[in-house]
C-alpha cells in the first residue's frame, strides 16, 4: 500500500488538540482499514517529516441509527442504517516535533 494512501484525514476533536499539547504530542487520524502499525508509522514520516516513536491503533465499530425519513411497511417502523467501521490511529512523535497541519486549529 502506497504511504499516501494510508491516511485518509486528520481527526480534529477537543481530545486530539489536548493531545497535541504534551511535551511529547500525539495525533489522531482516520487512517485505511487494511493499513498496520508500520504503515501507518511510514506514511506519517514521509508525508509530514516527522519522527514517530508509537502508534496505537482503535477499530471503531459500525454504528446503527435510524433513518425517520424511509418509512417501512408496518406500525411506522423507521429503517436502520449502518455506518461502516473504520480504524483511528493516534501517532506519537518525537519530542520538540510537530506537524504544521494541527497548530492553530482551536
Amino acid at each position: 500500500m502506497h504511504p499516501y494512501e494510508v491516511l485518509l484525514r486528520p481527526l480534529i476533536t477537543e481530545k486530539s488538540q489536548w493531545q497535541v499539547g504534551y511535551e511529547a504530542p500525539q495525533y489522531a487520524f482516520e487512517v485505511d482499514v487494511r493499513a498496520n502499525k508500520s504503515q501507518i508509522k511510514e506514511a506519517v514520516e514521509v508525508a509530514f517529516d516527522v519522527t514517530v516513536t508509537r502508534v496505537n491503533v482503535v477499530v471503531m465499530p459500525p454504528k446503527r441509527r435510524r433513518n425517520p425519513r424511509s418509512r417501512t411497511t408496518g406500525a411506522g417502523a423507521a429503517q436502520v442504517v449502518r455506518s461502516p467501521k473504520w480504524k483511528k490511529a493516534i501517532v506519537q512523535v518525537k519530542a520538540g516535533d510537530r506537524i504544521q497541519l494541527f497548530e492553530g486549529v482551536a
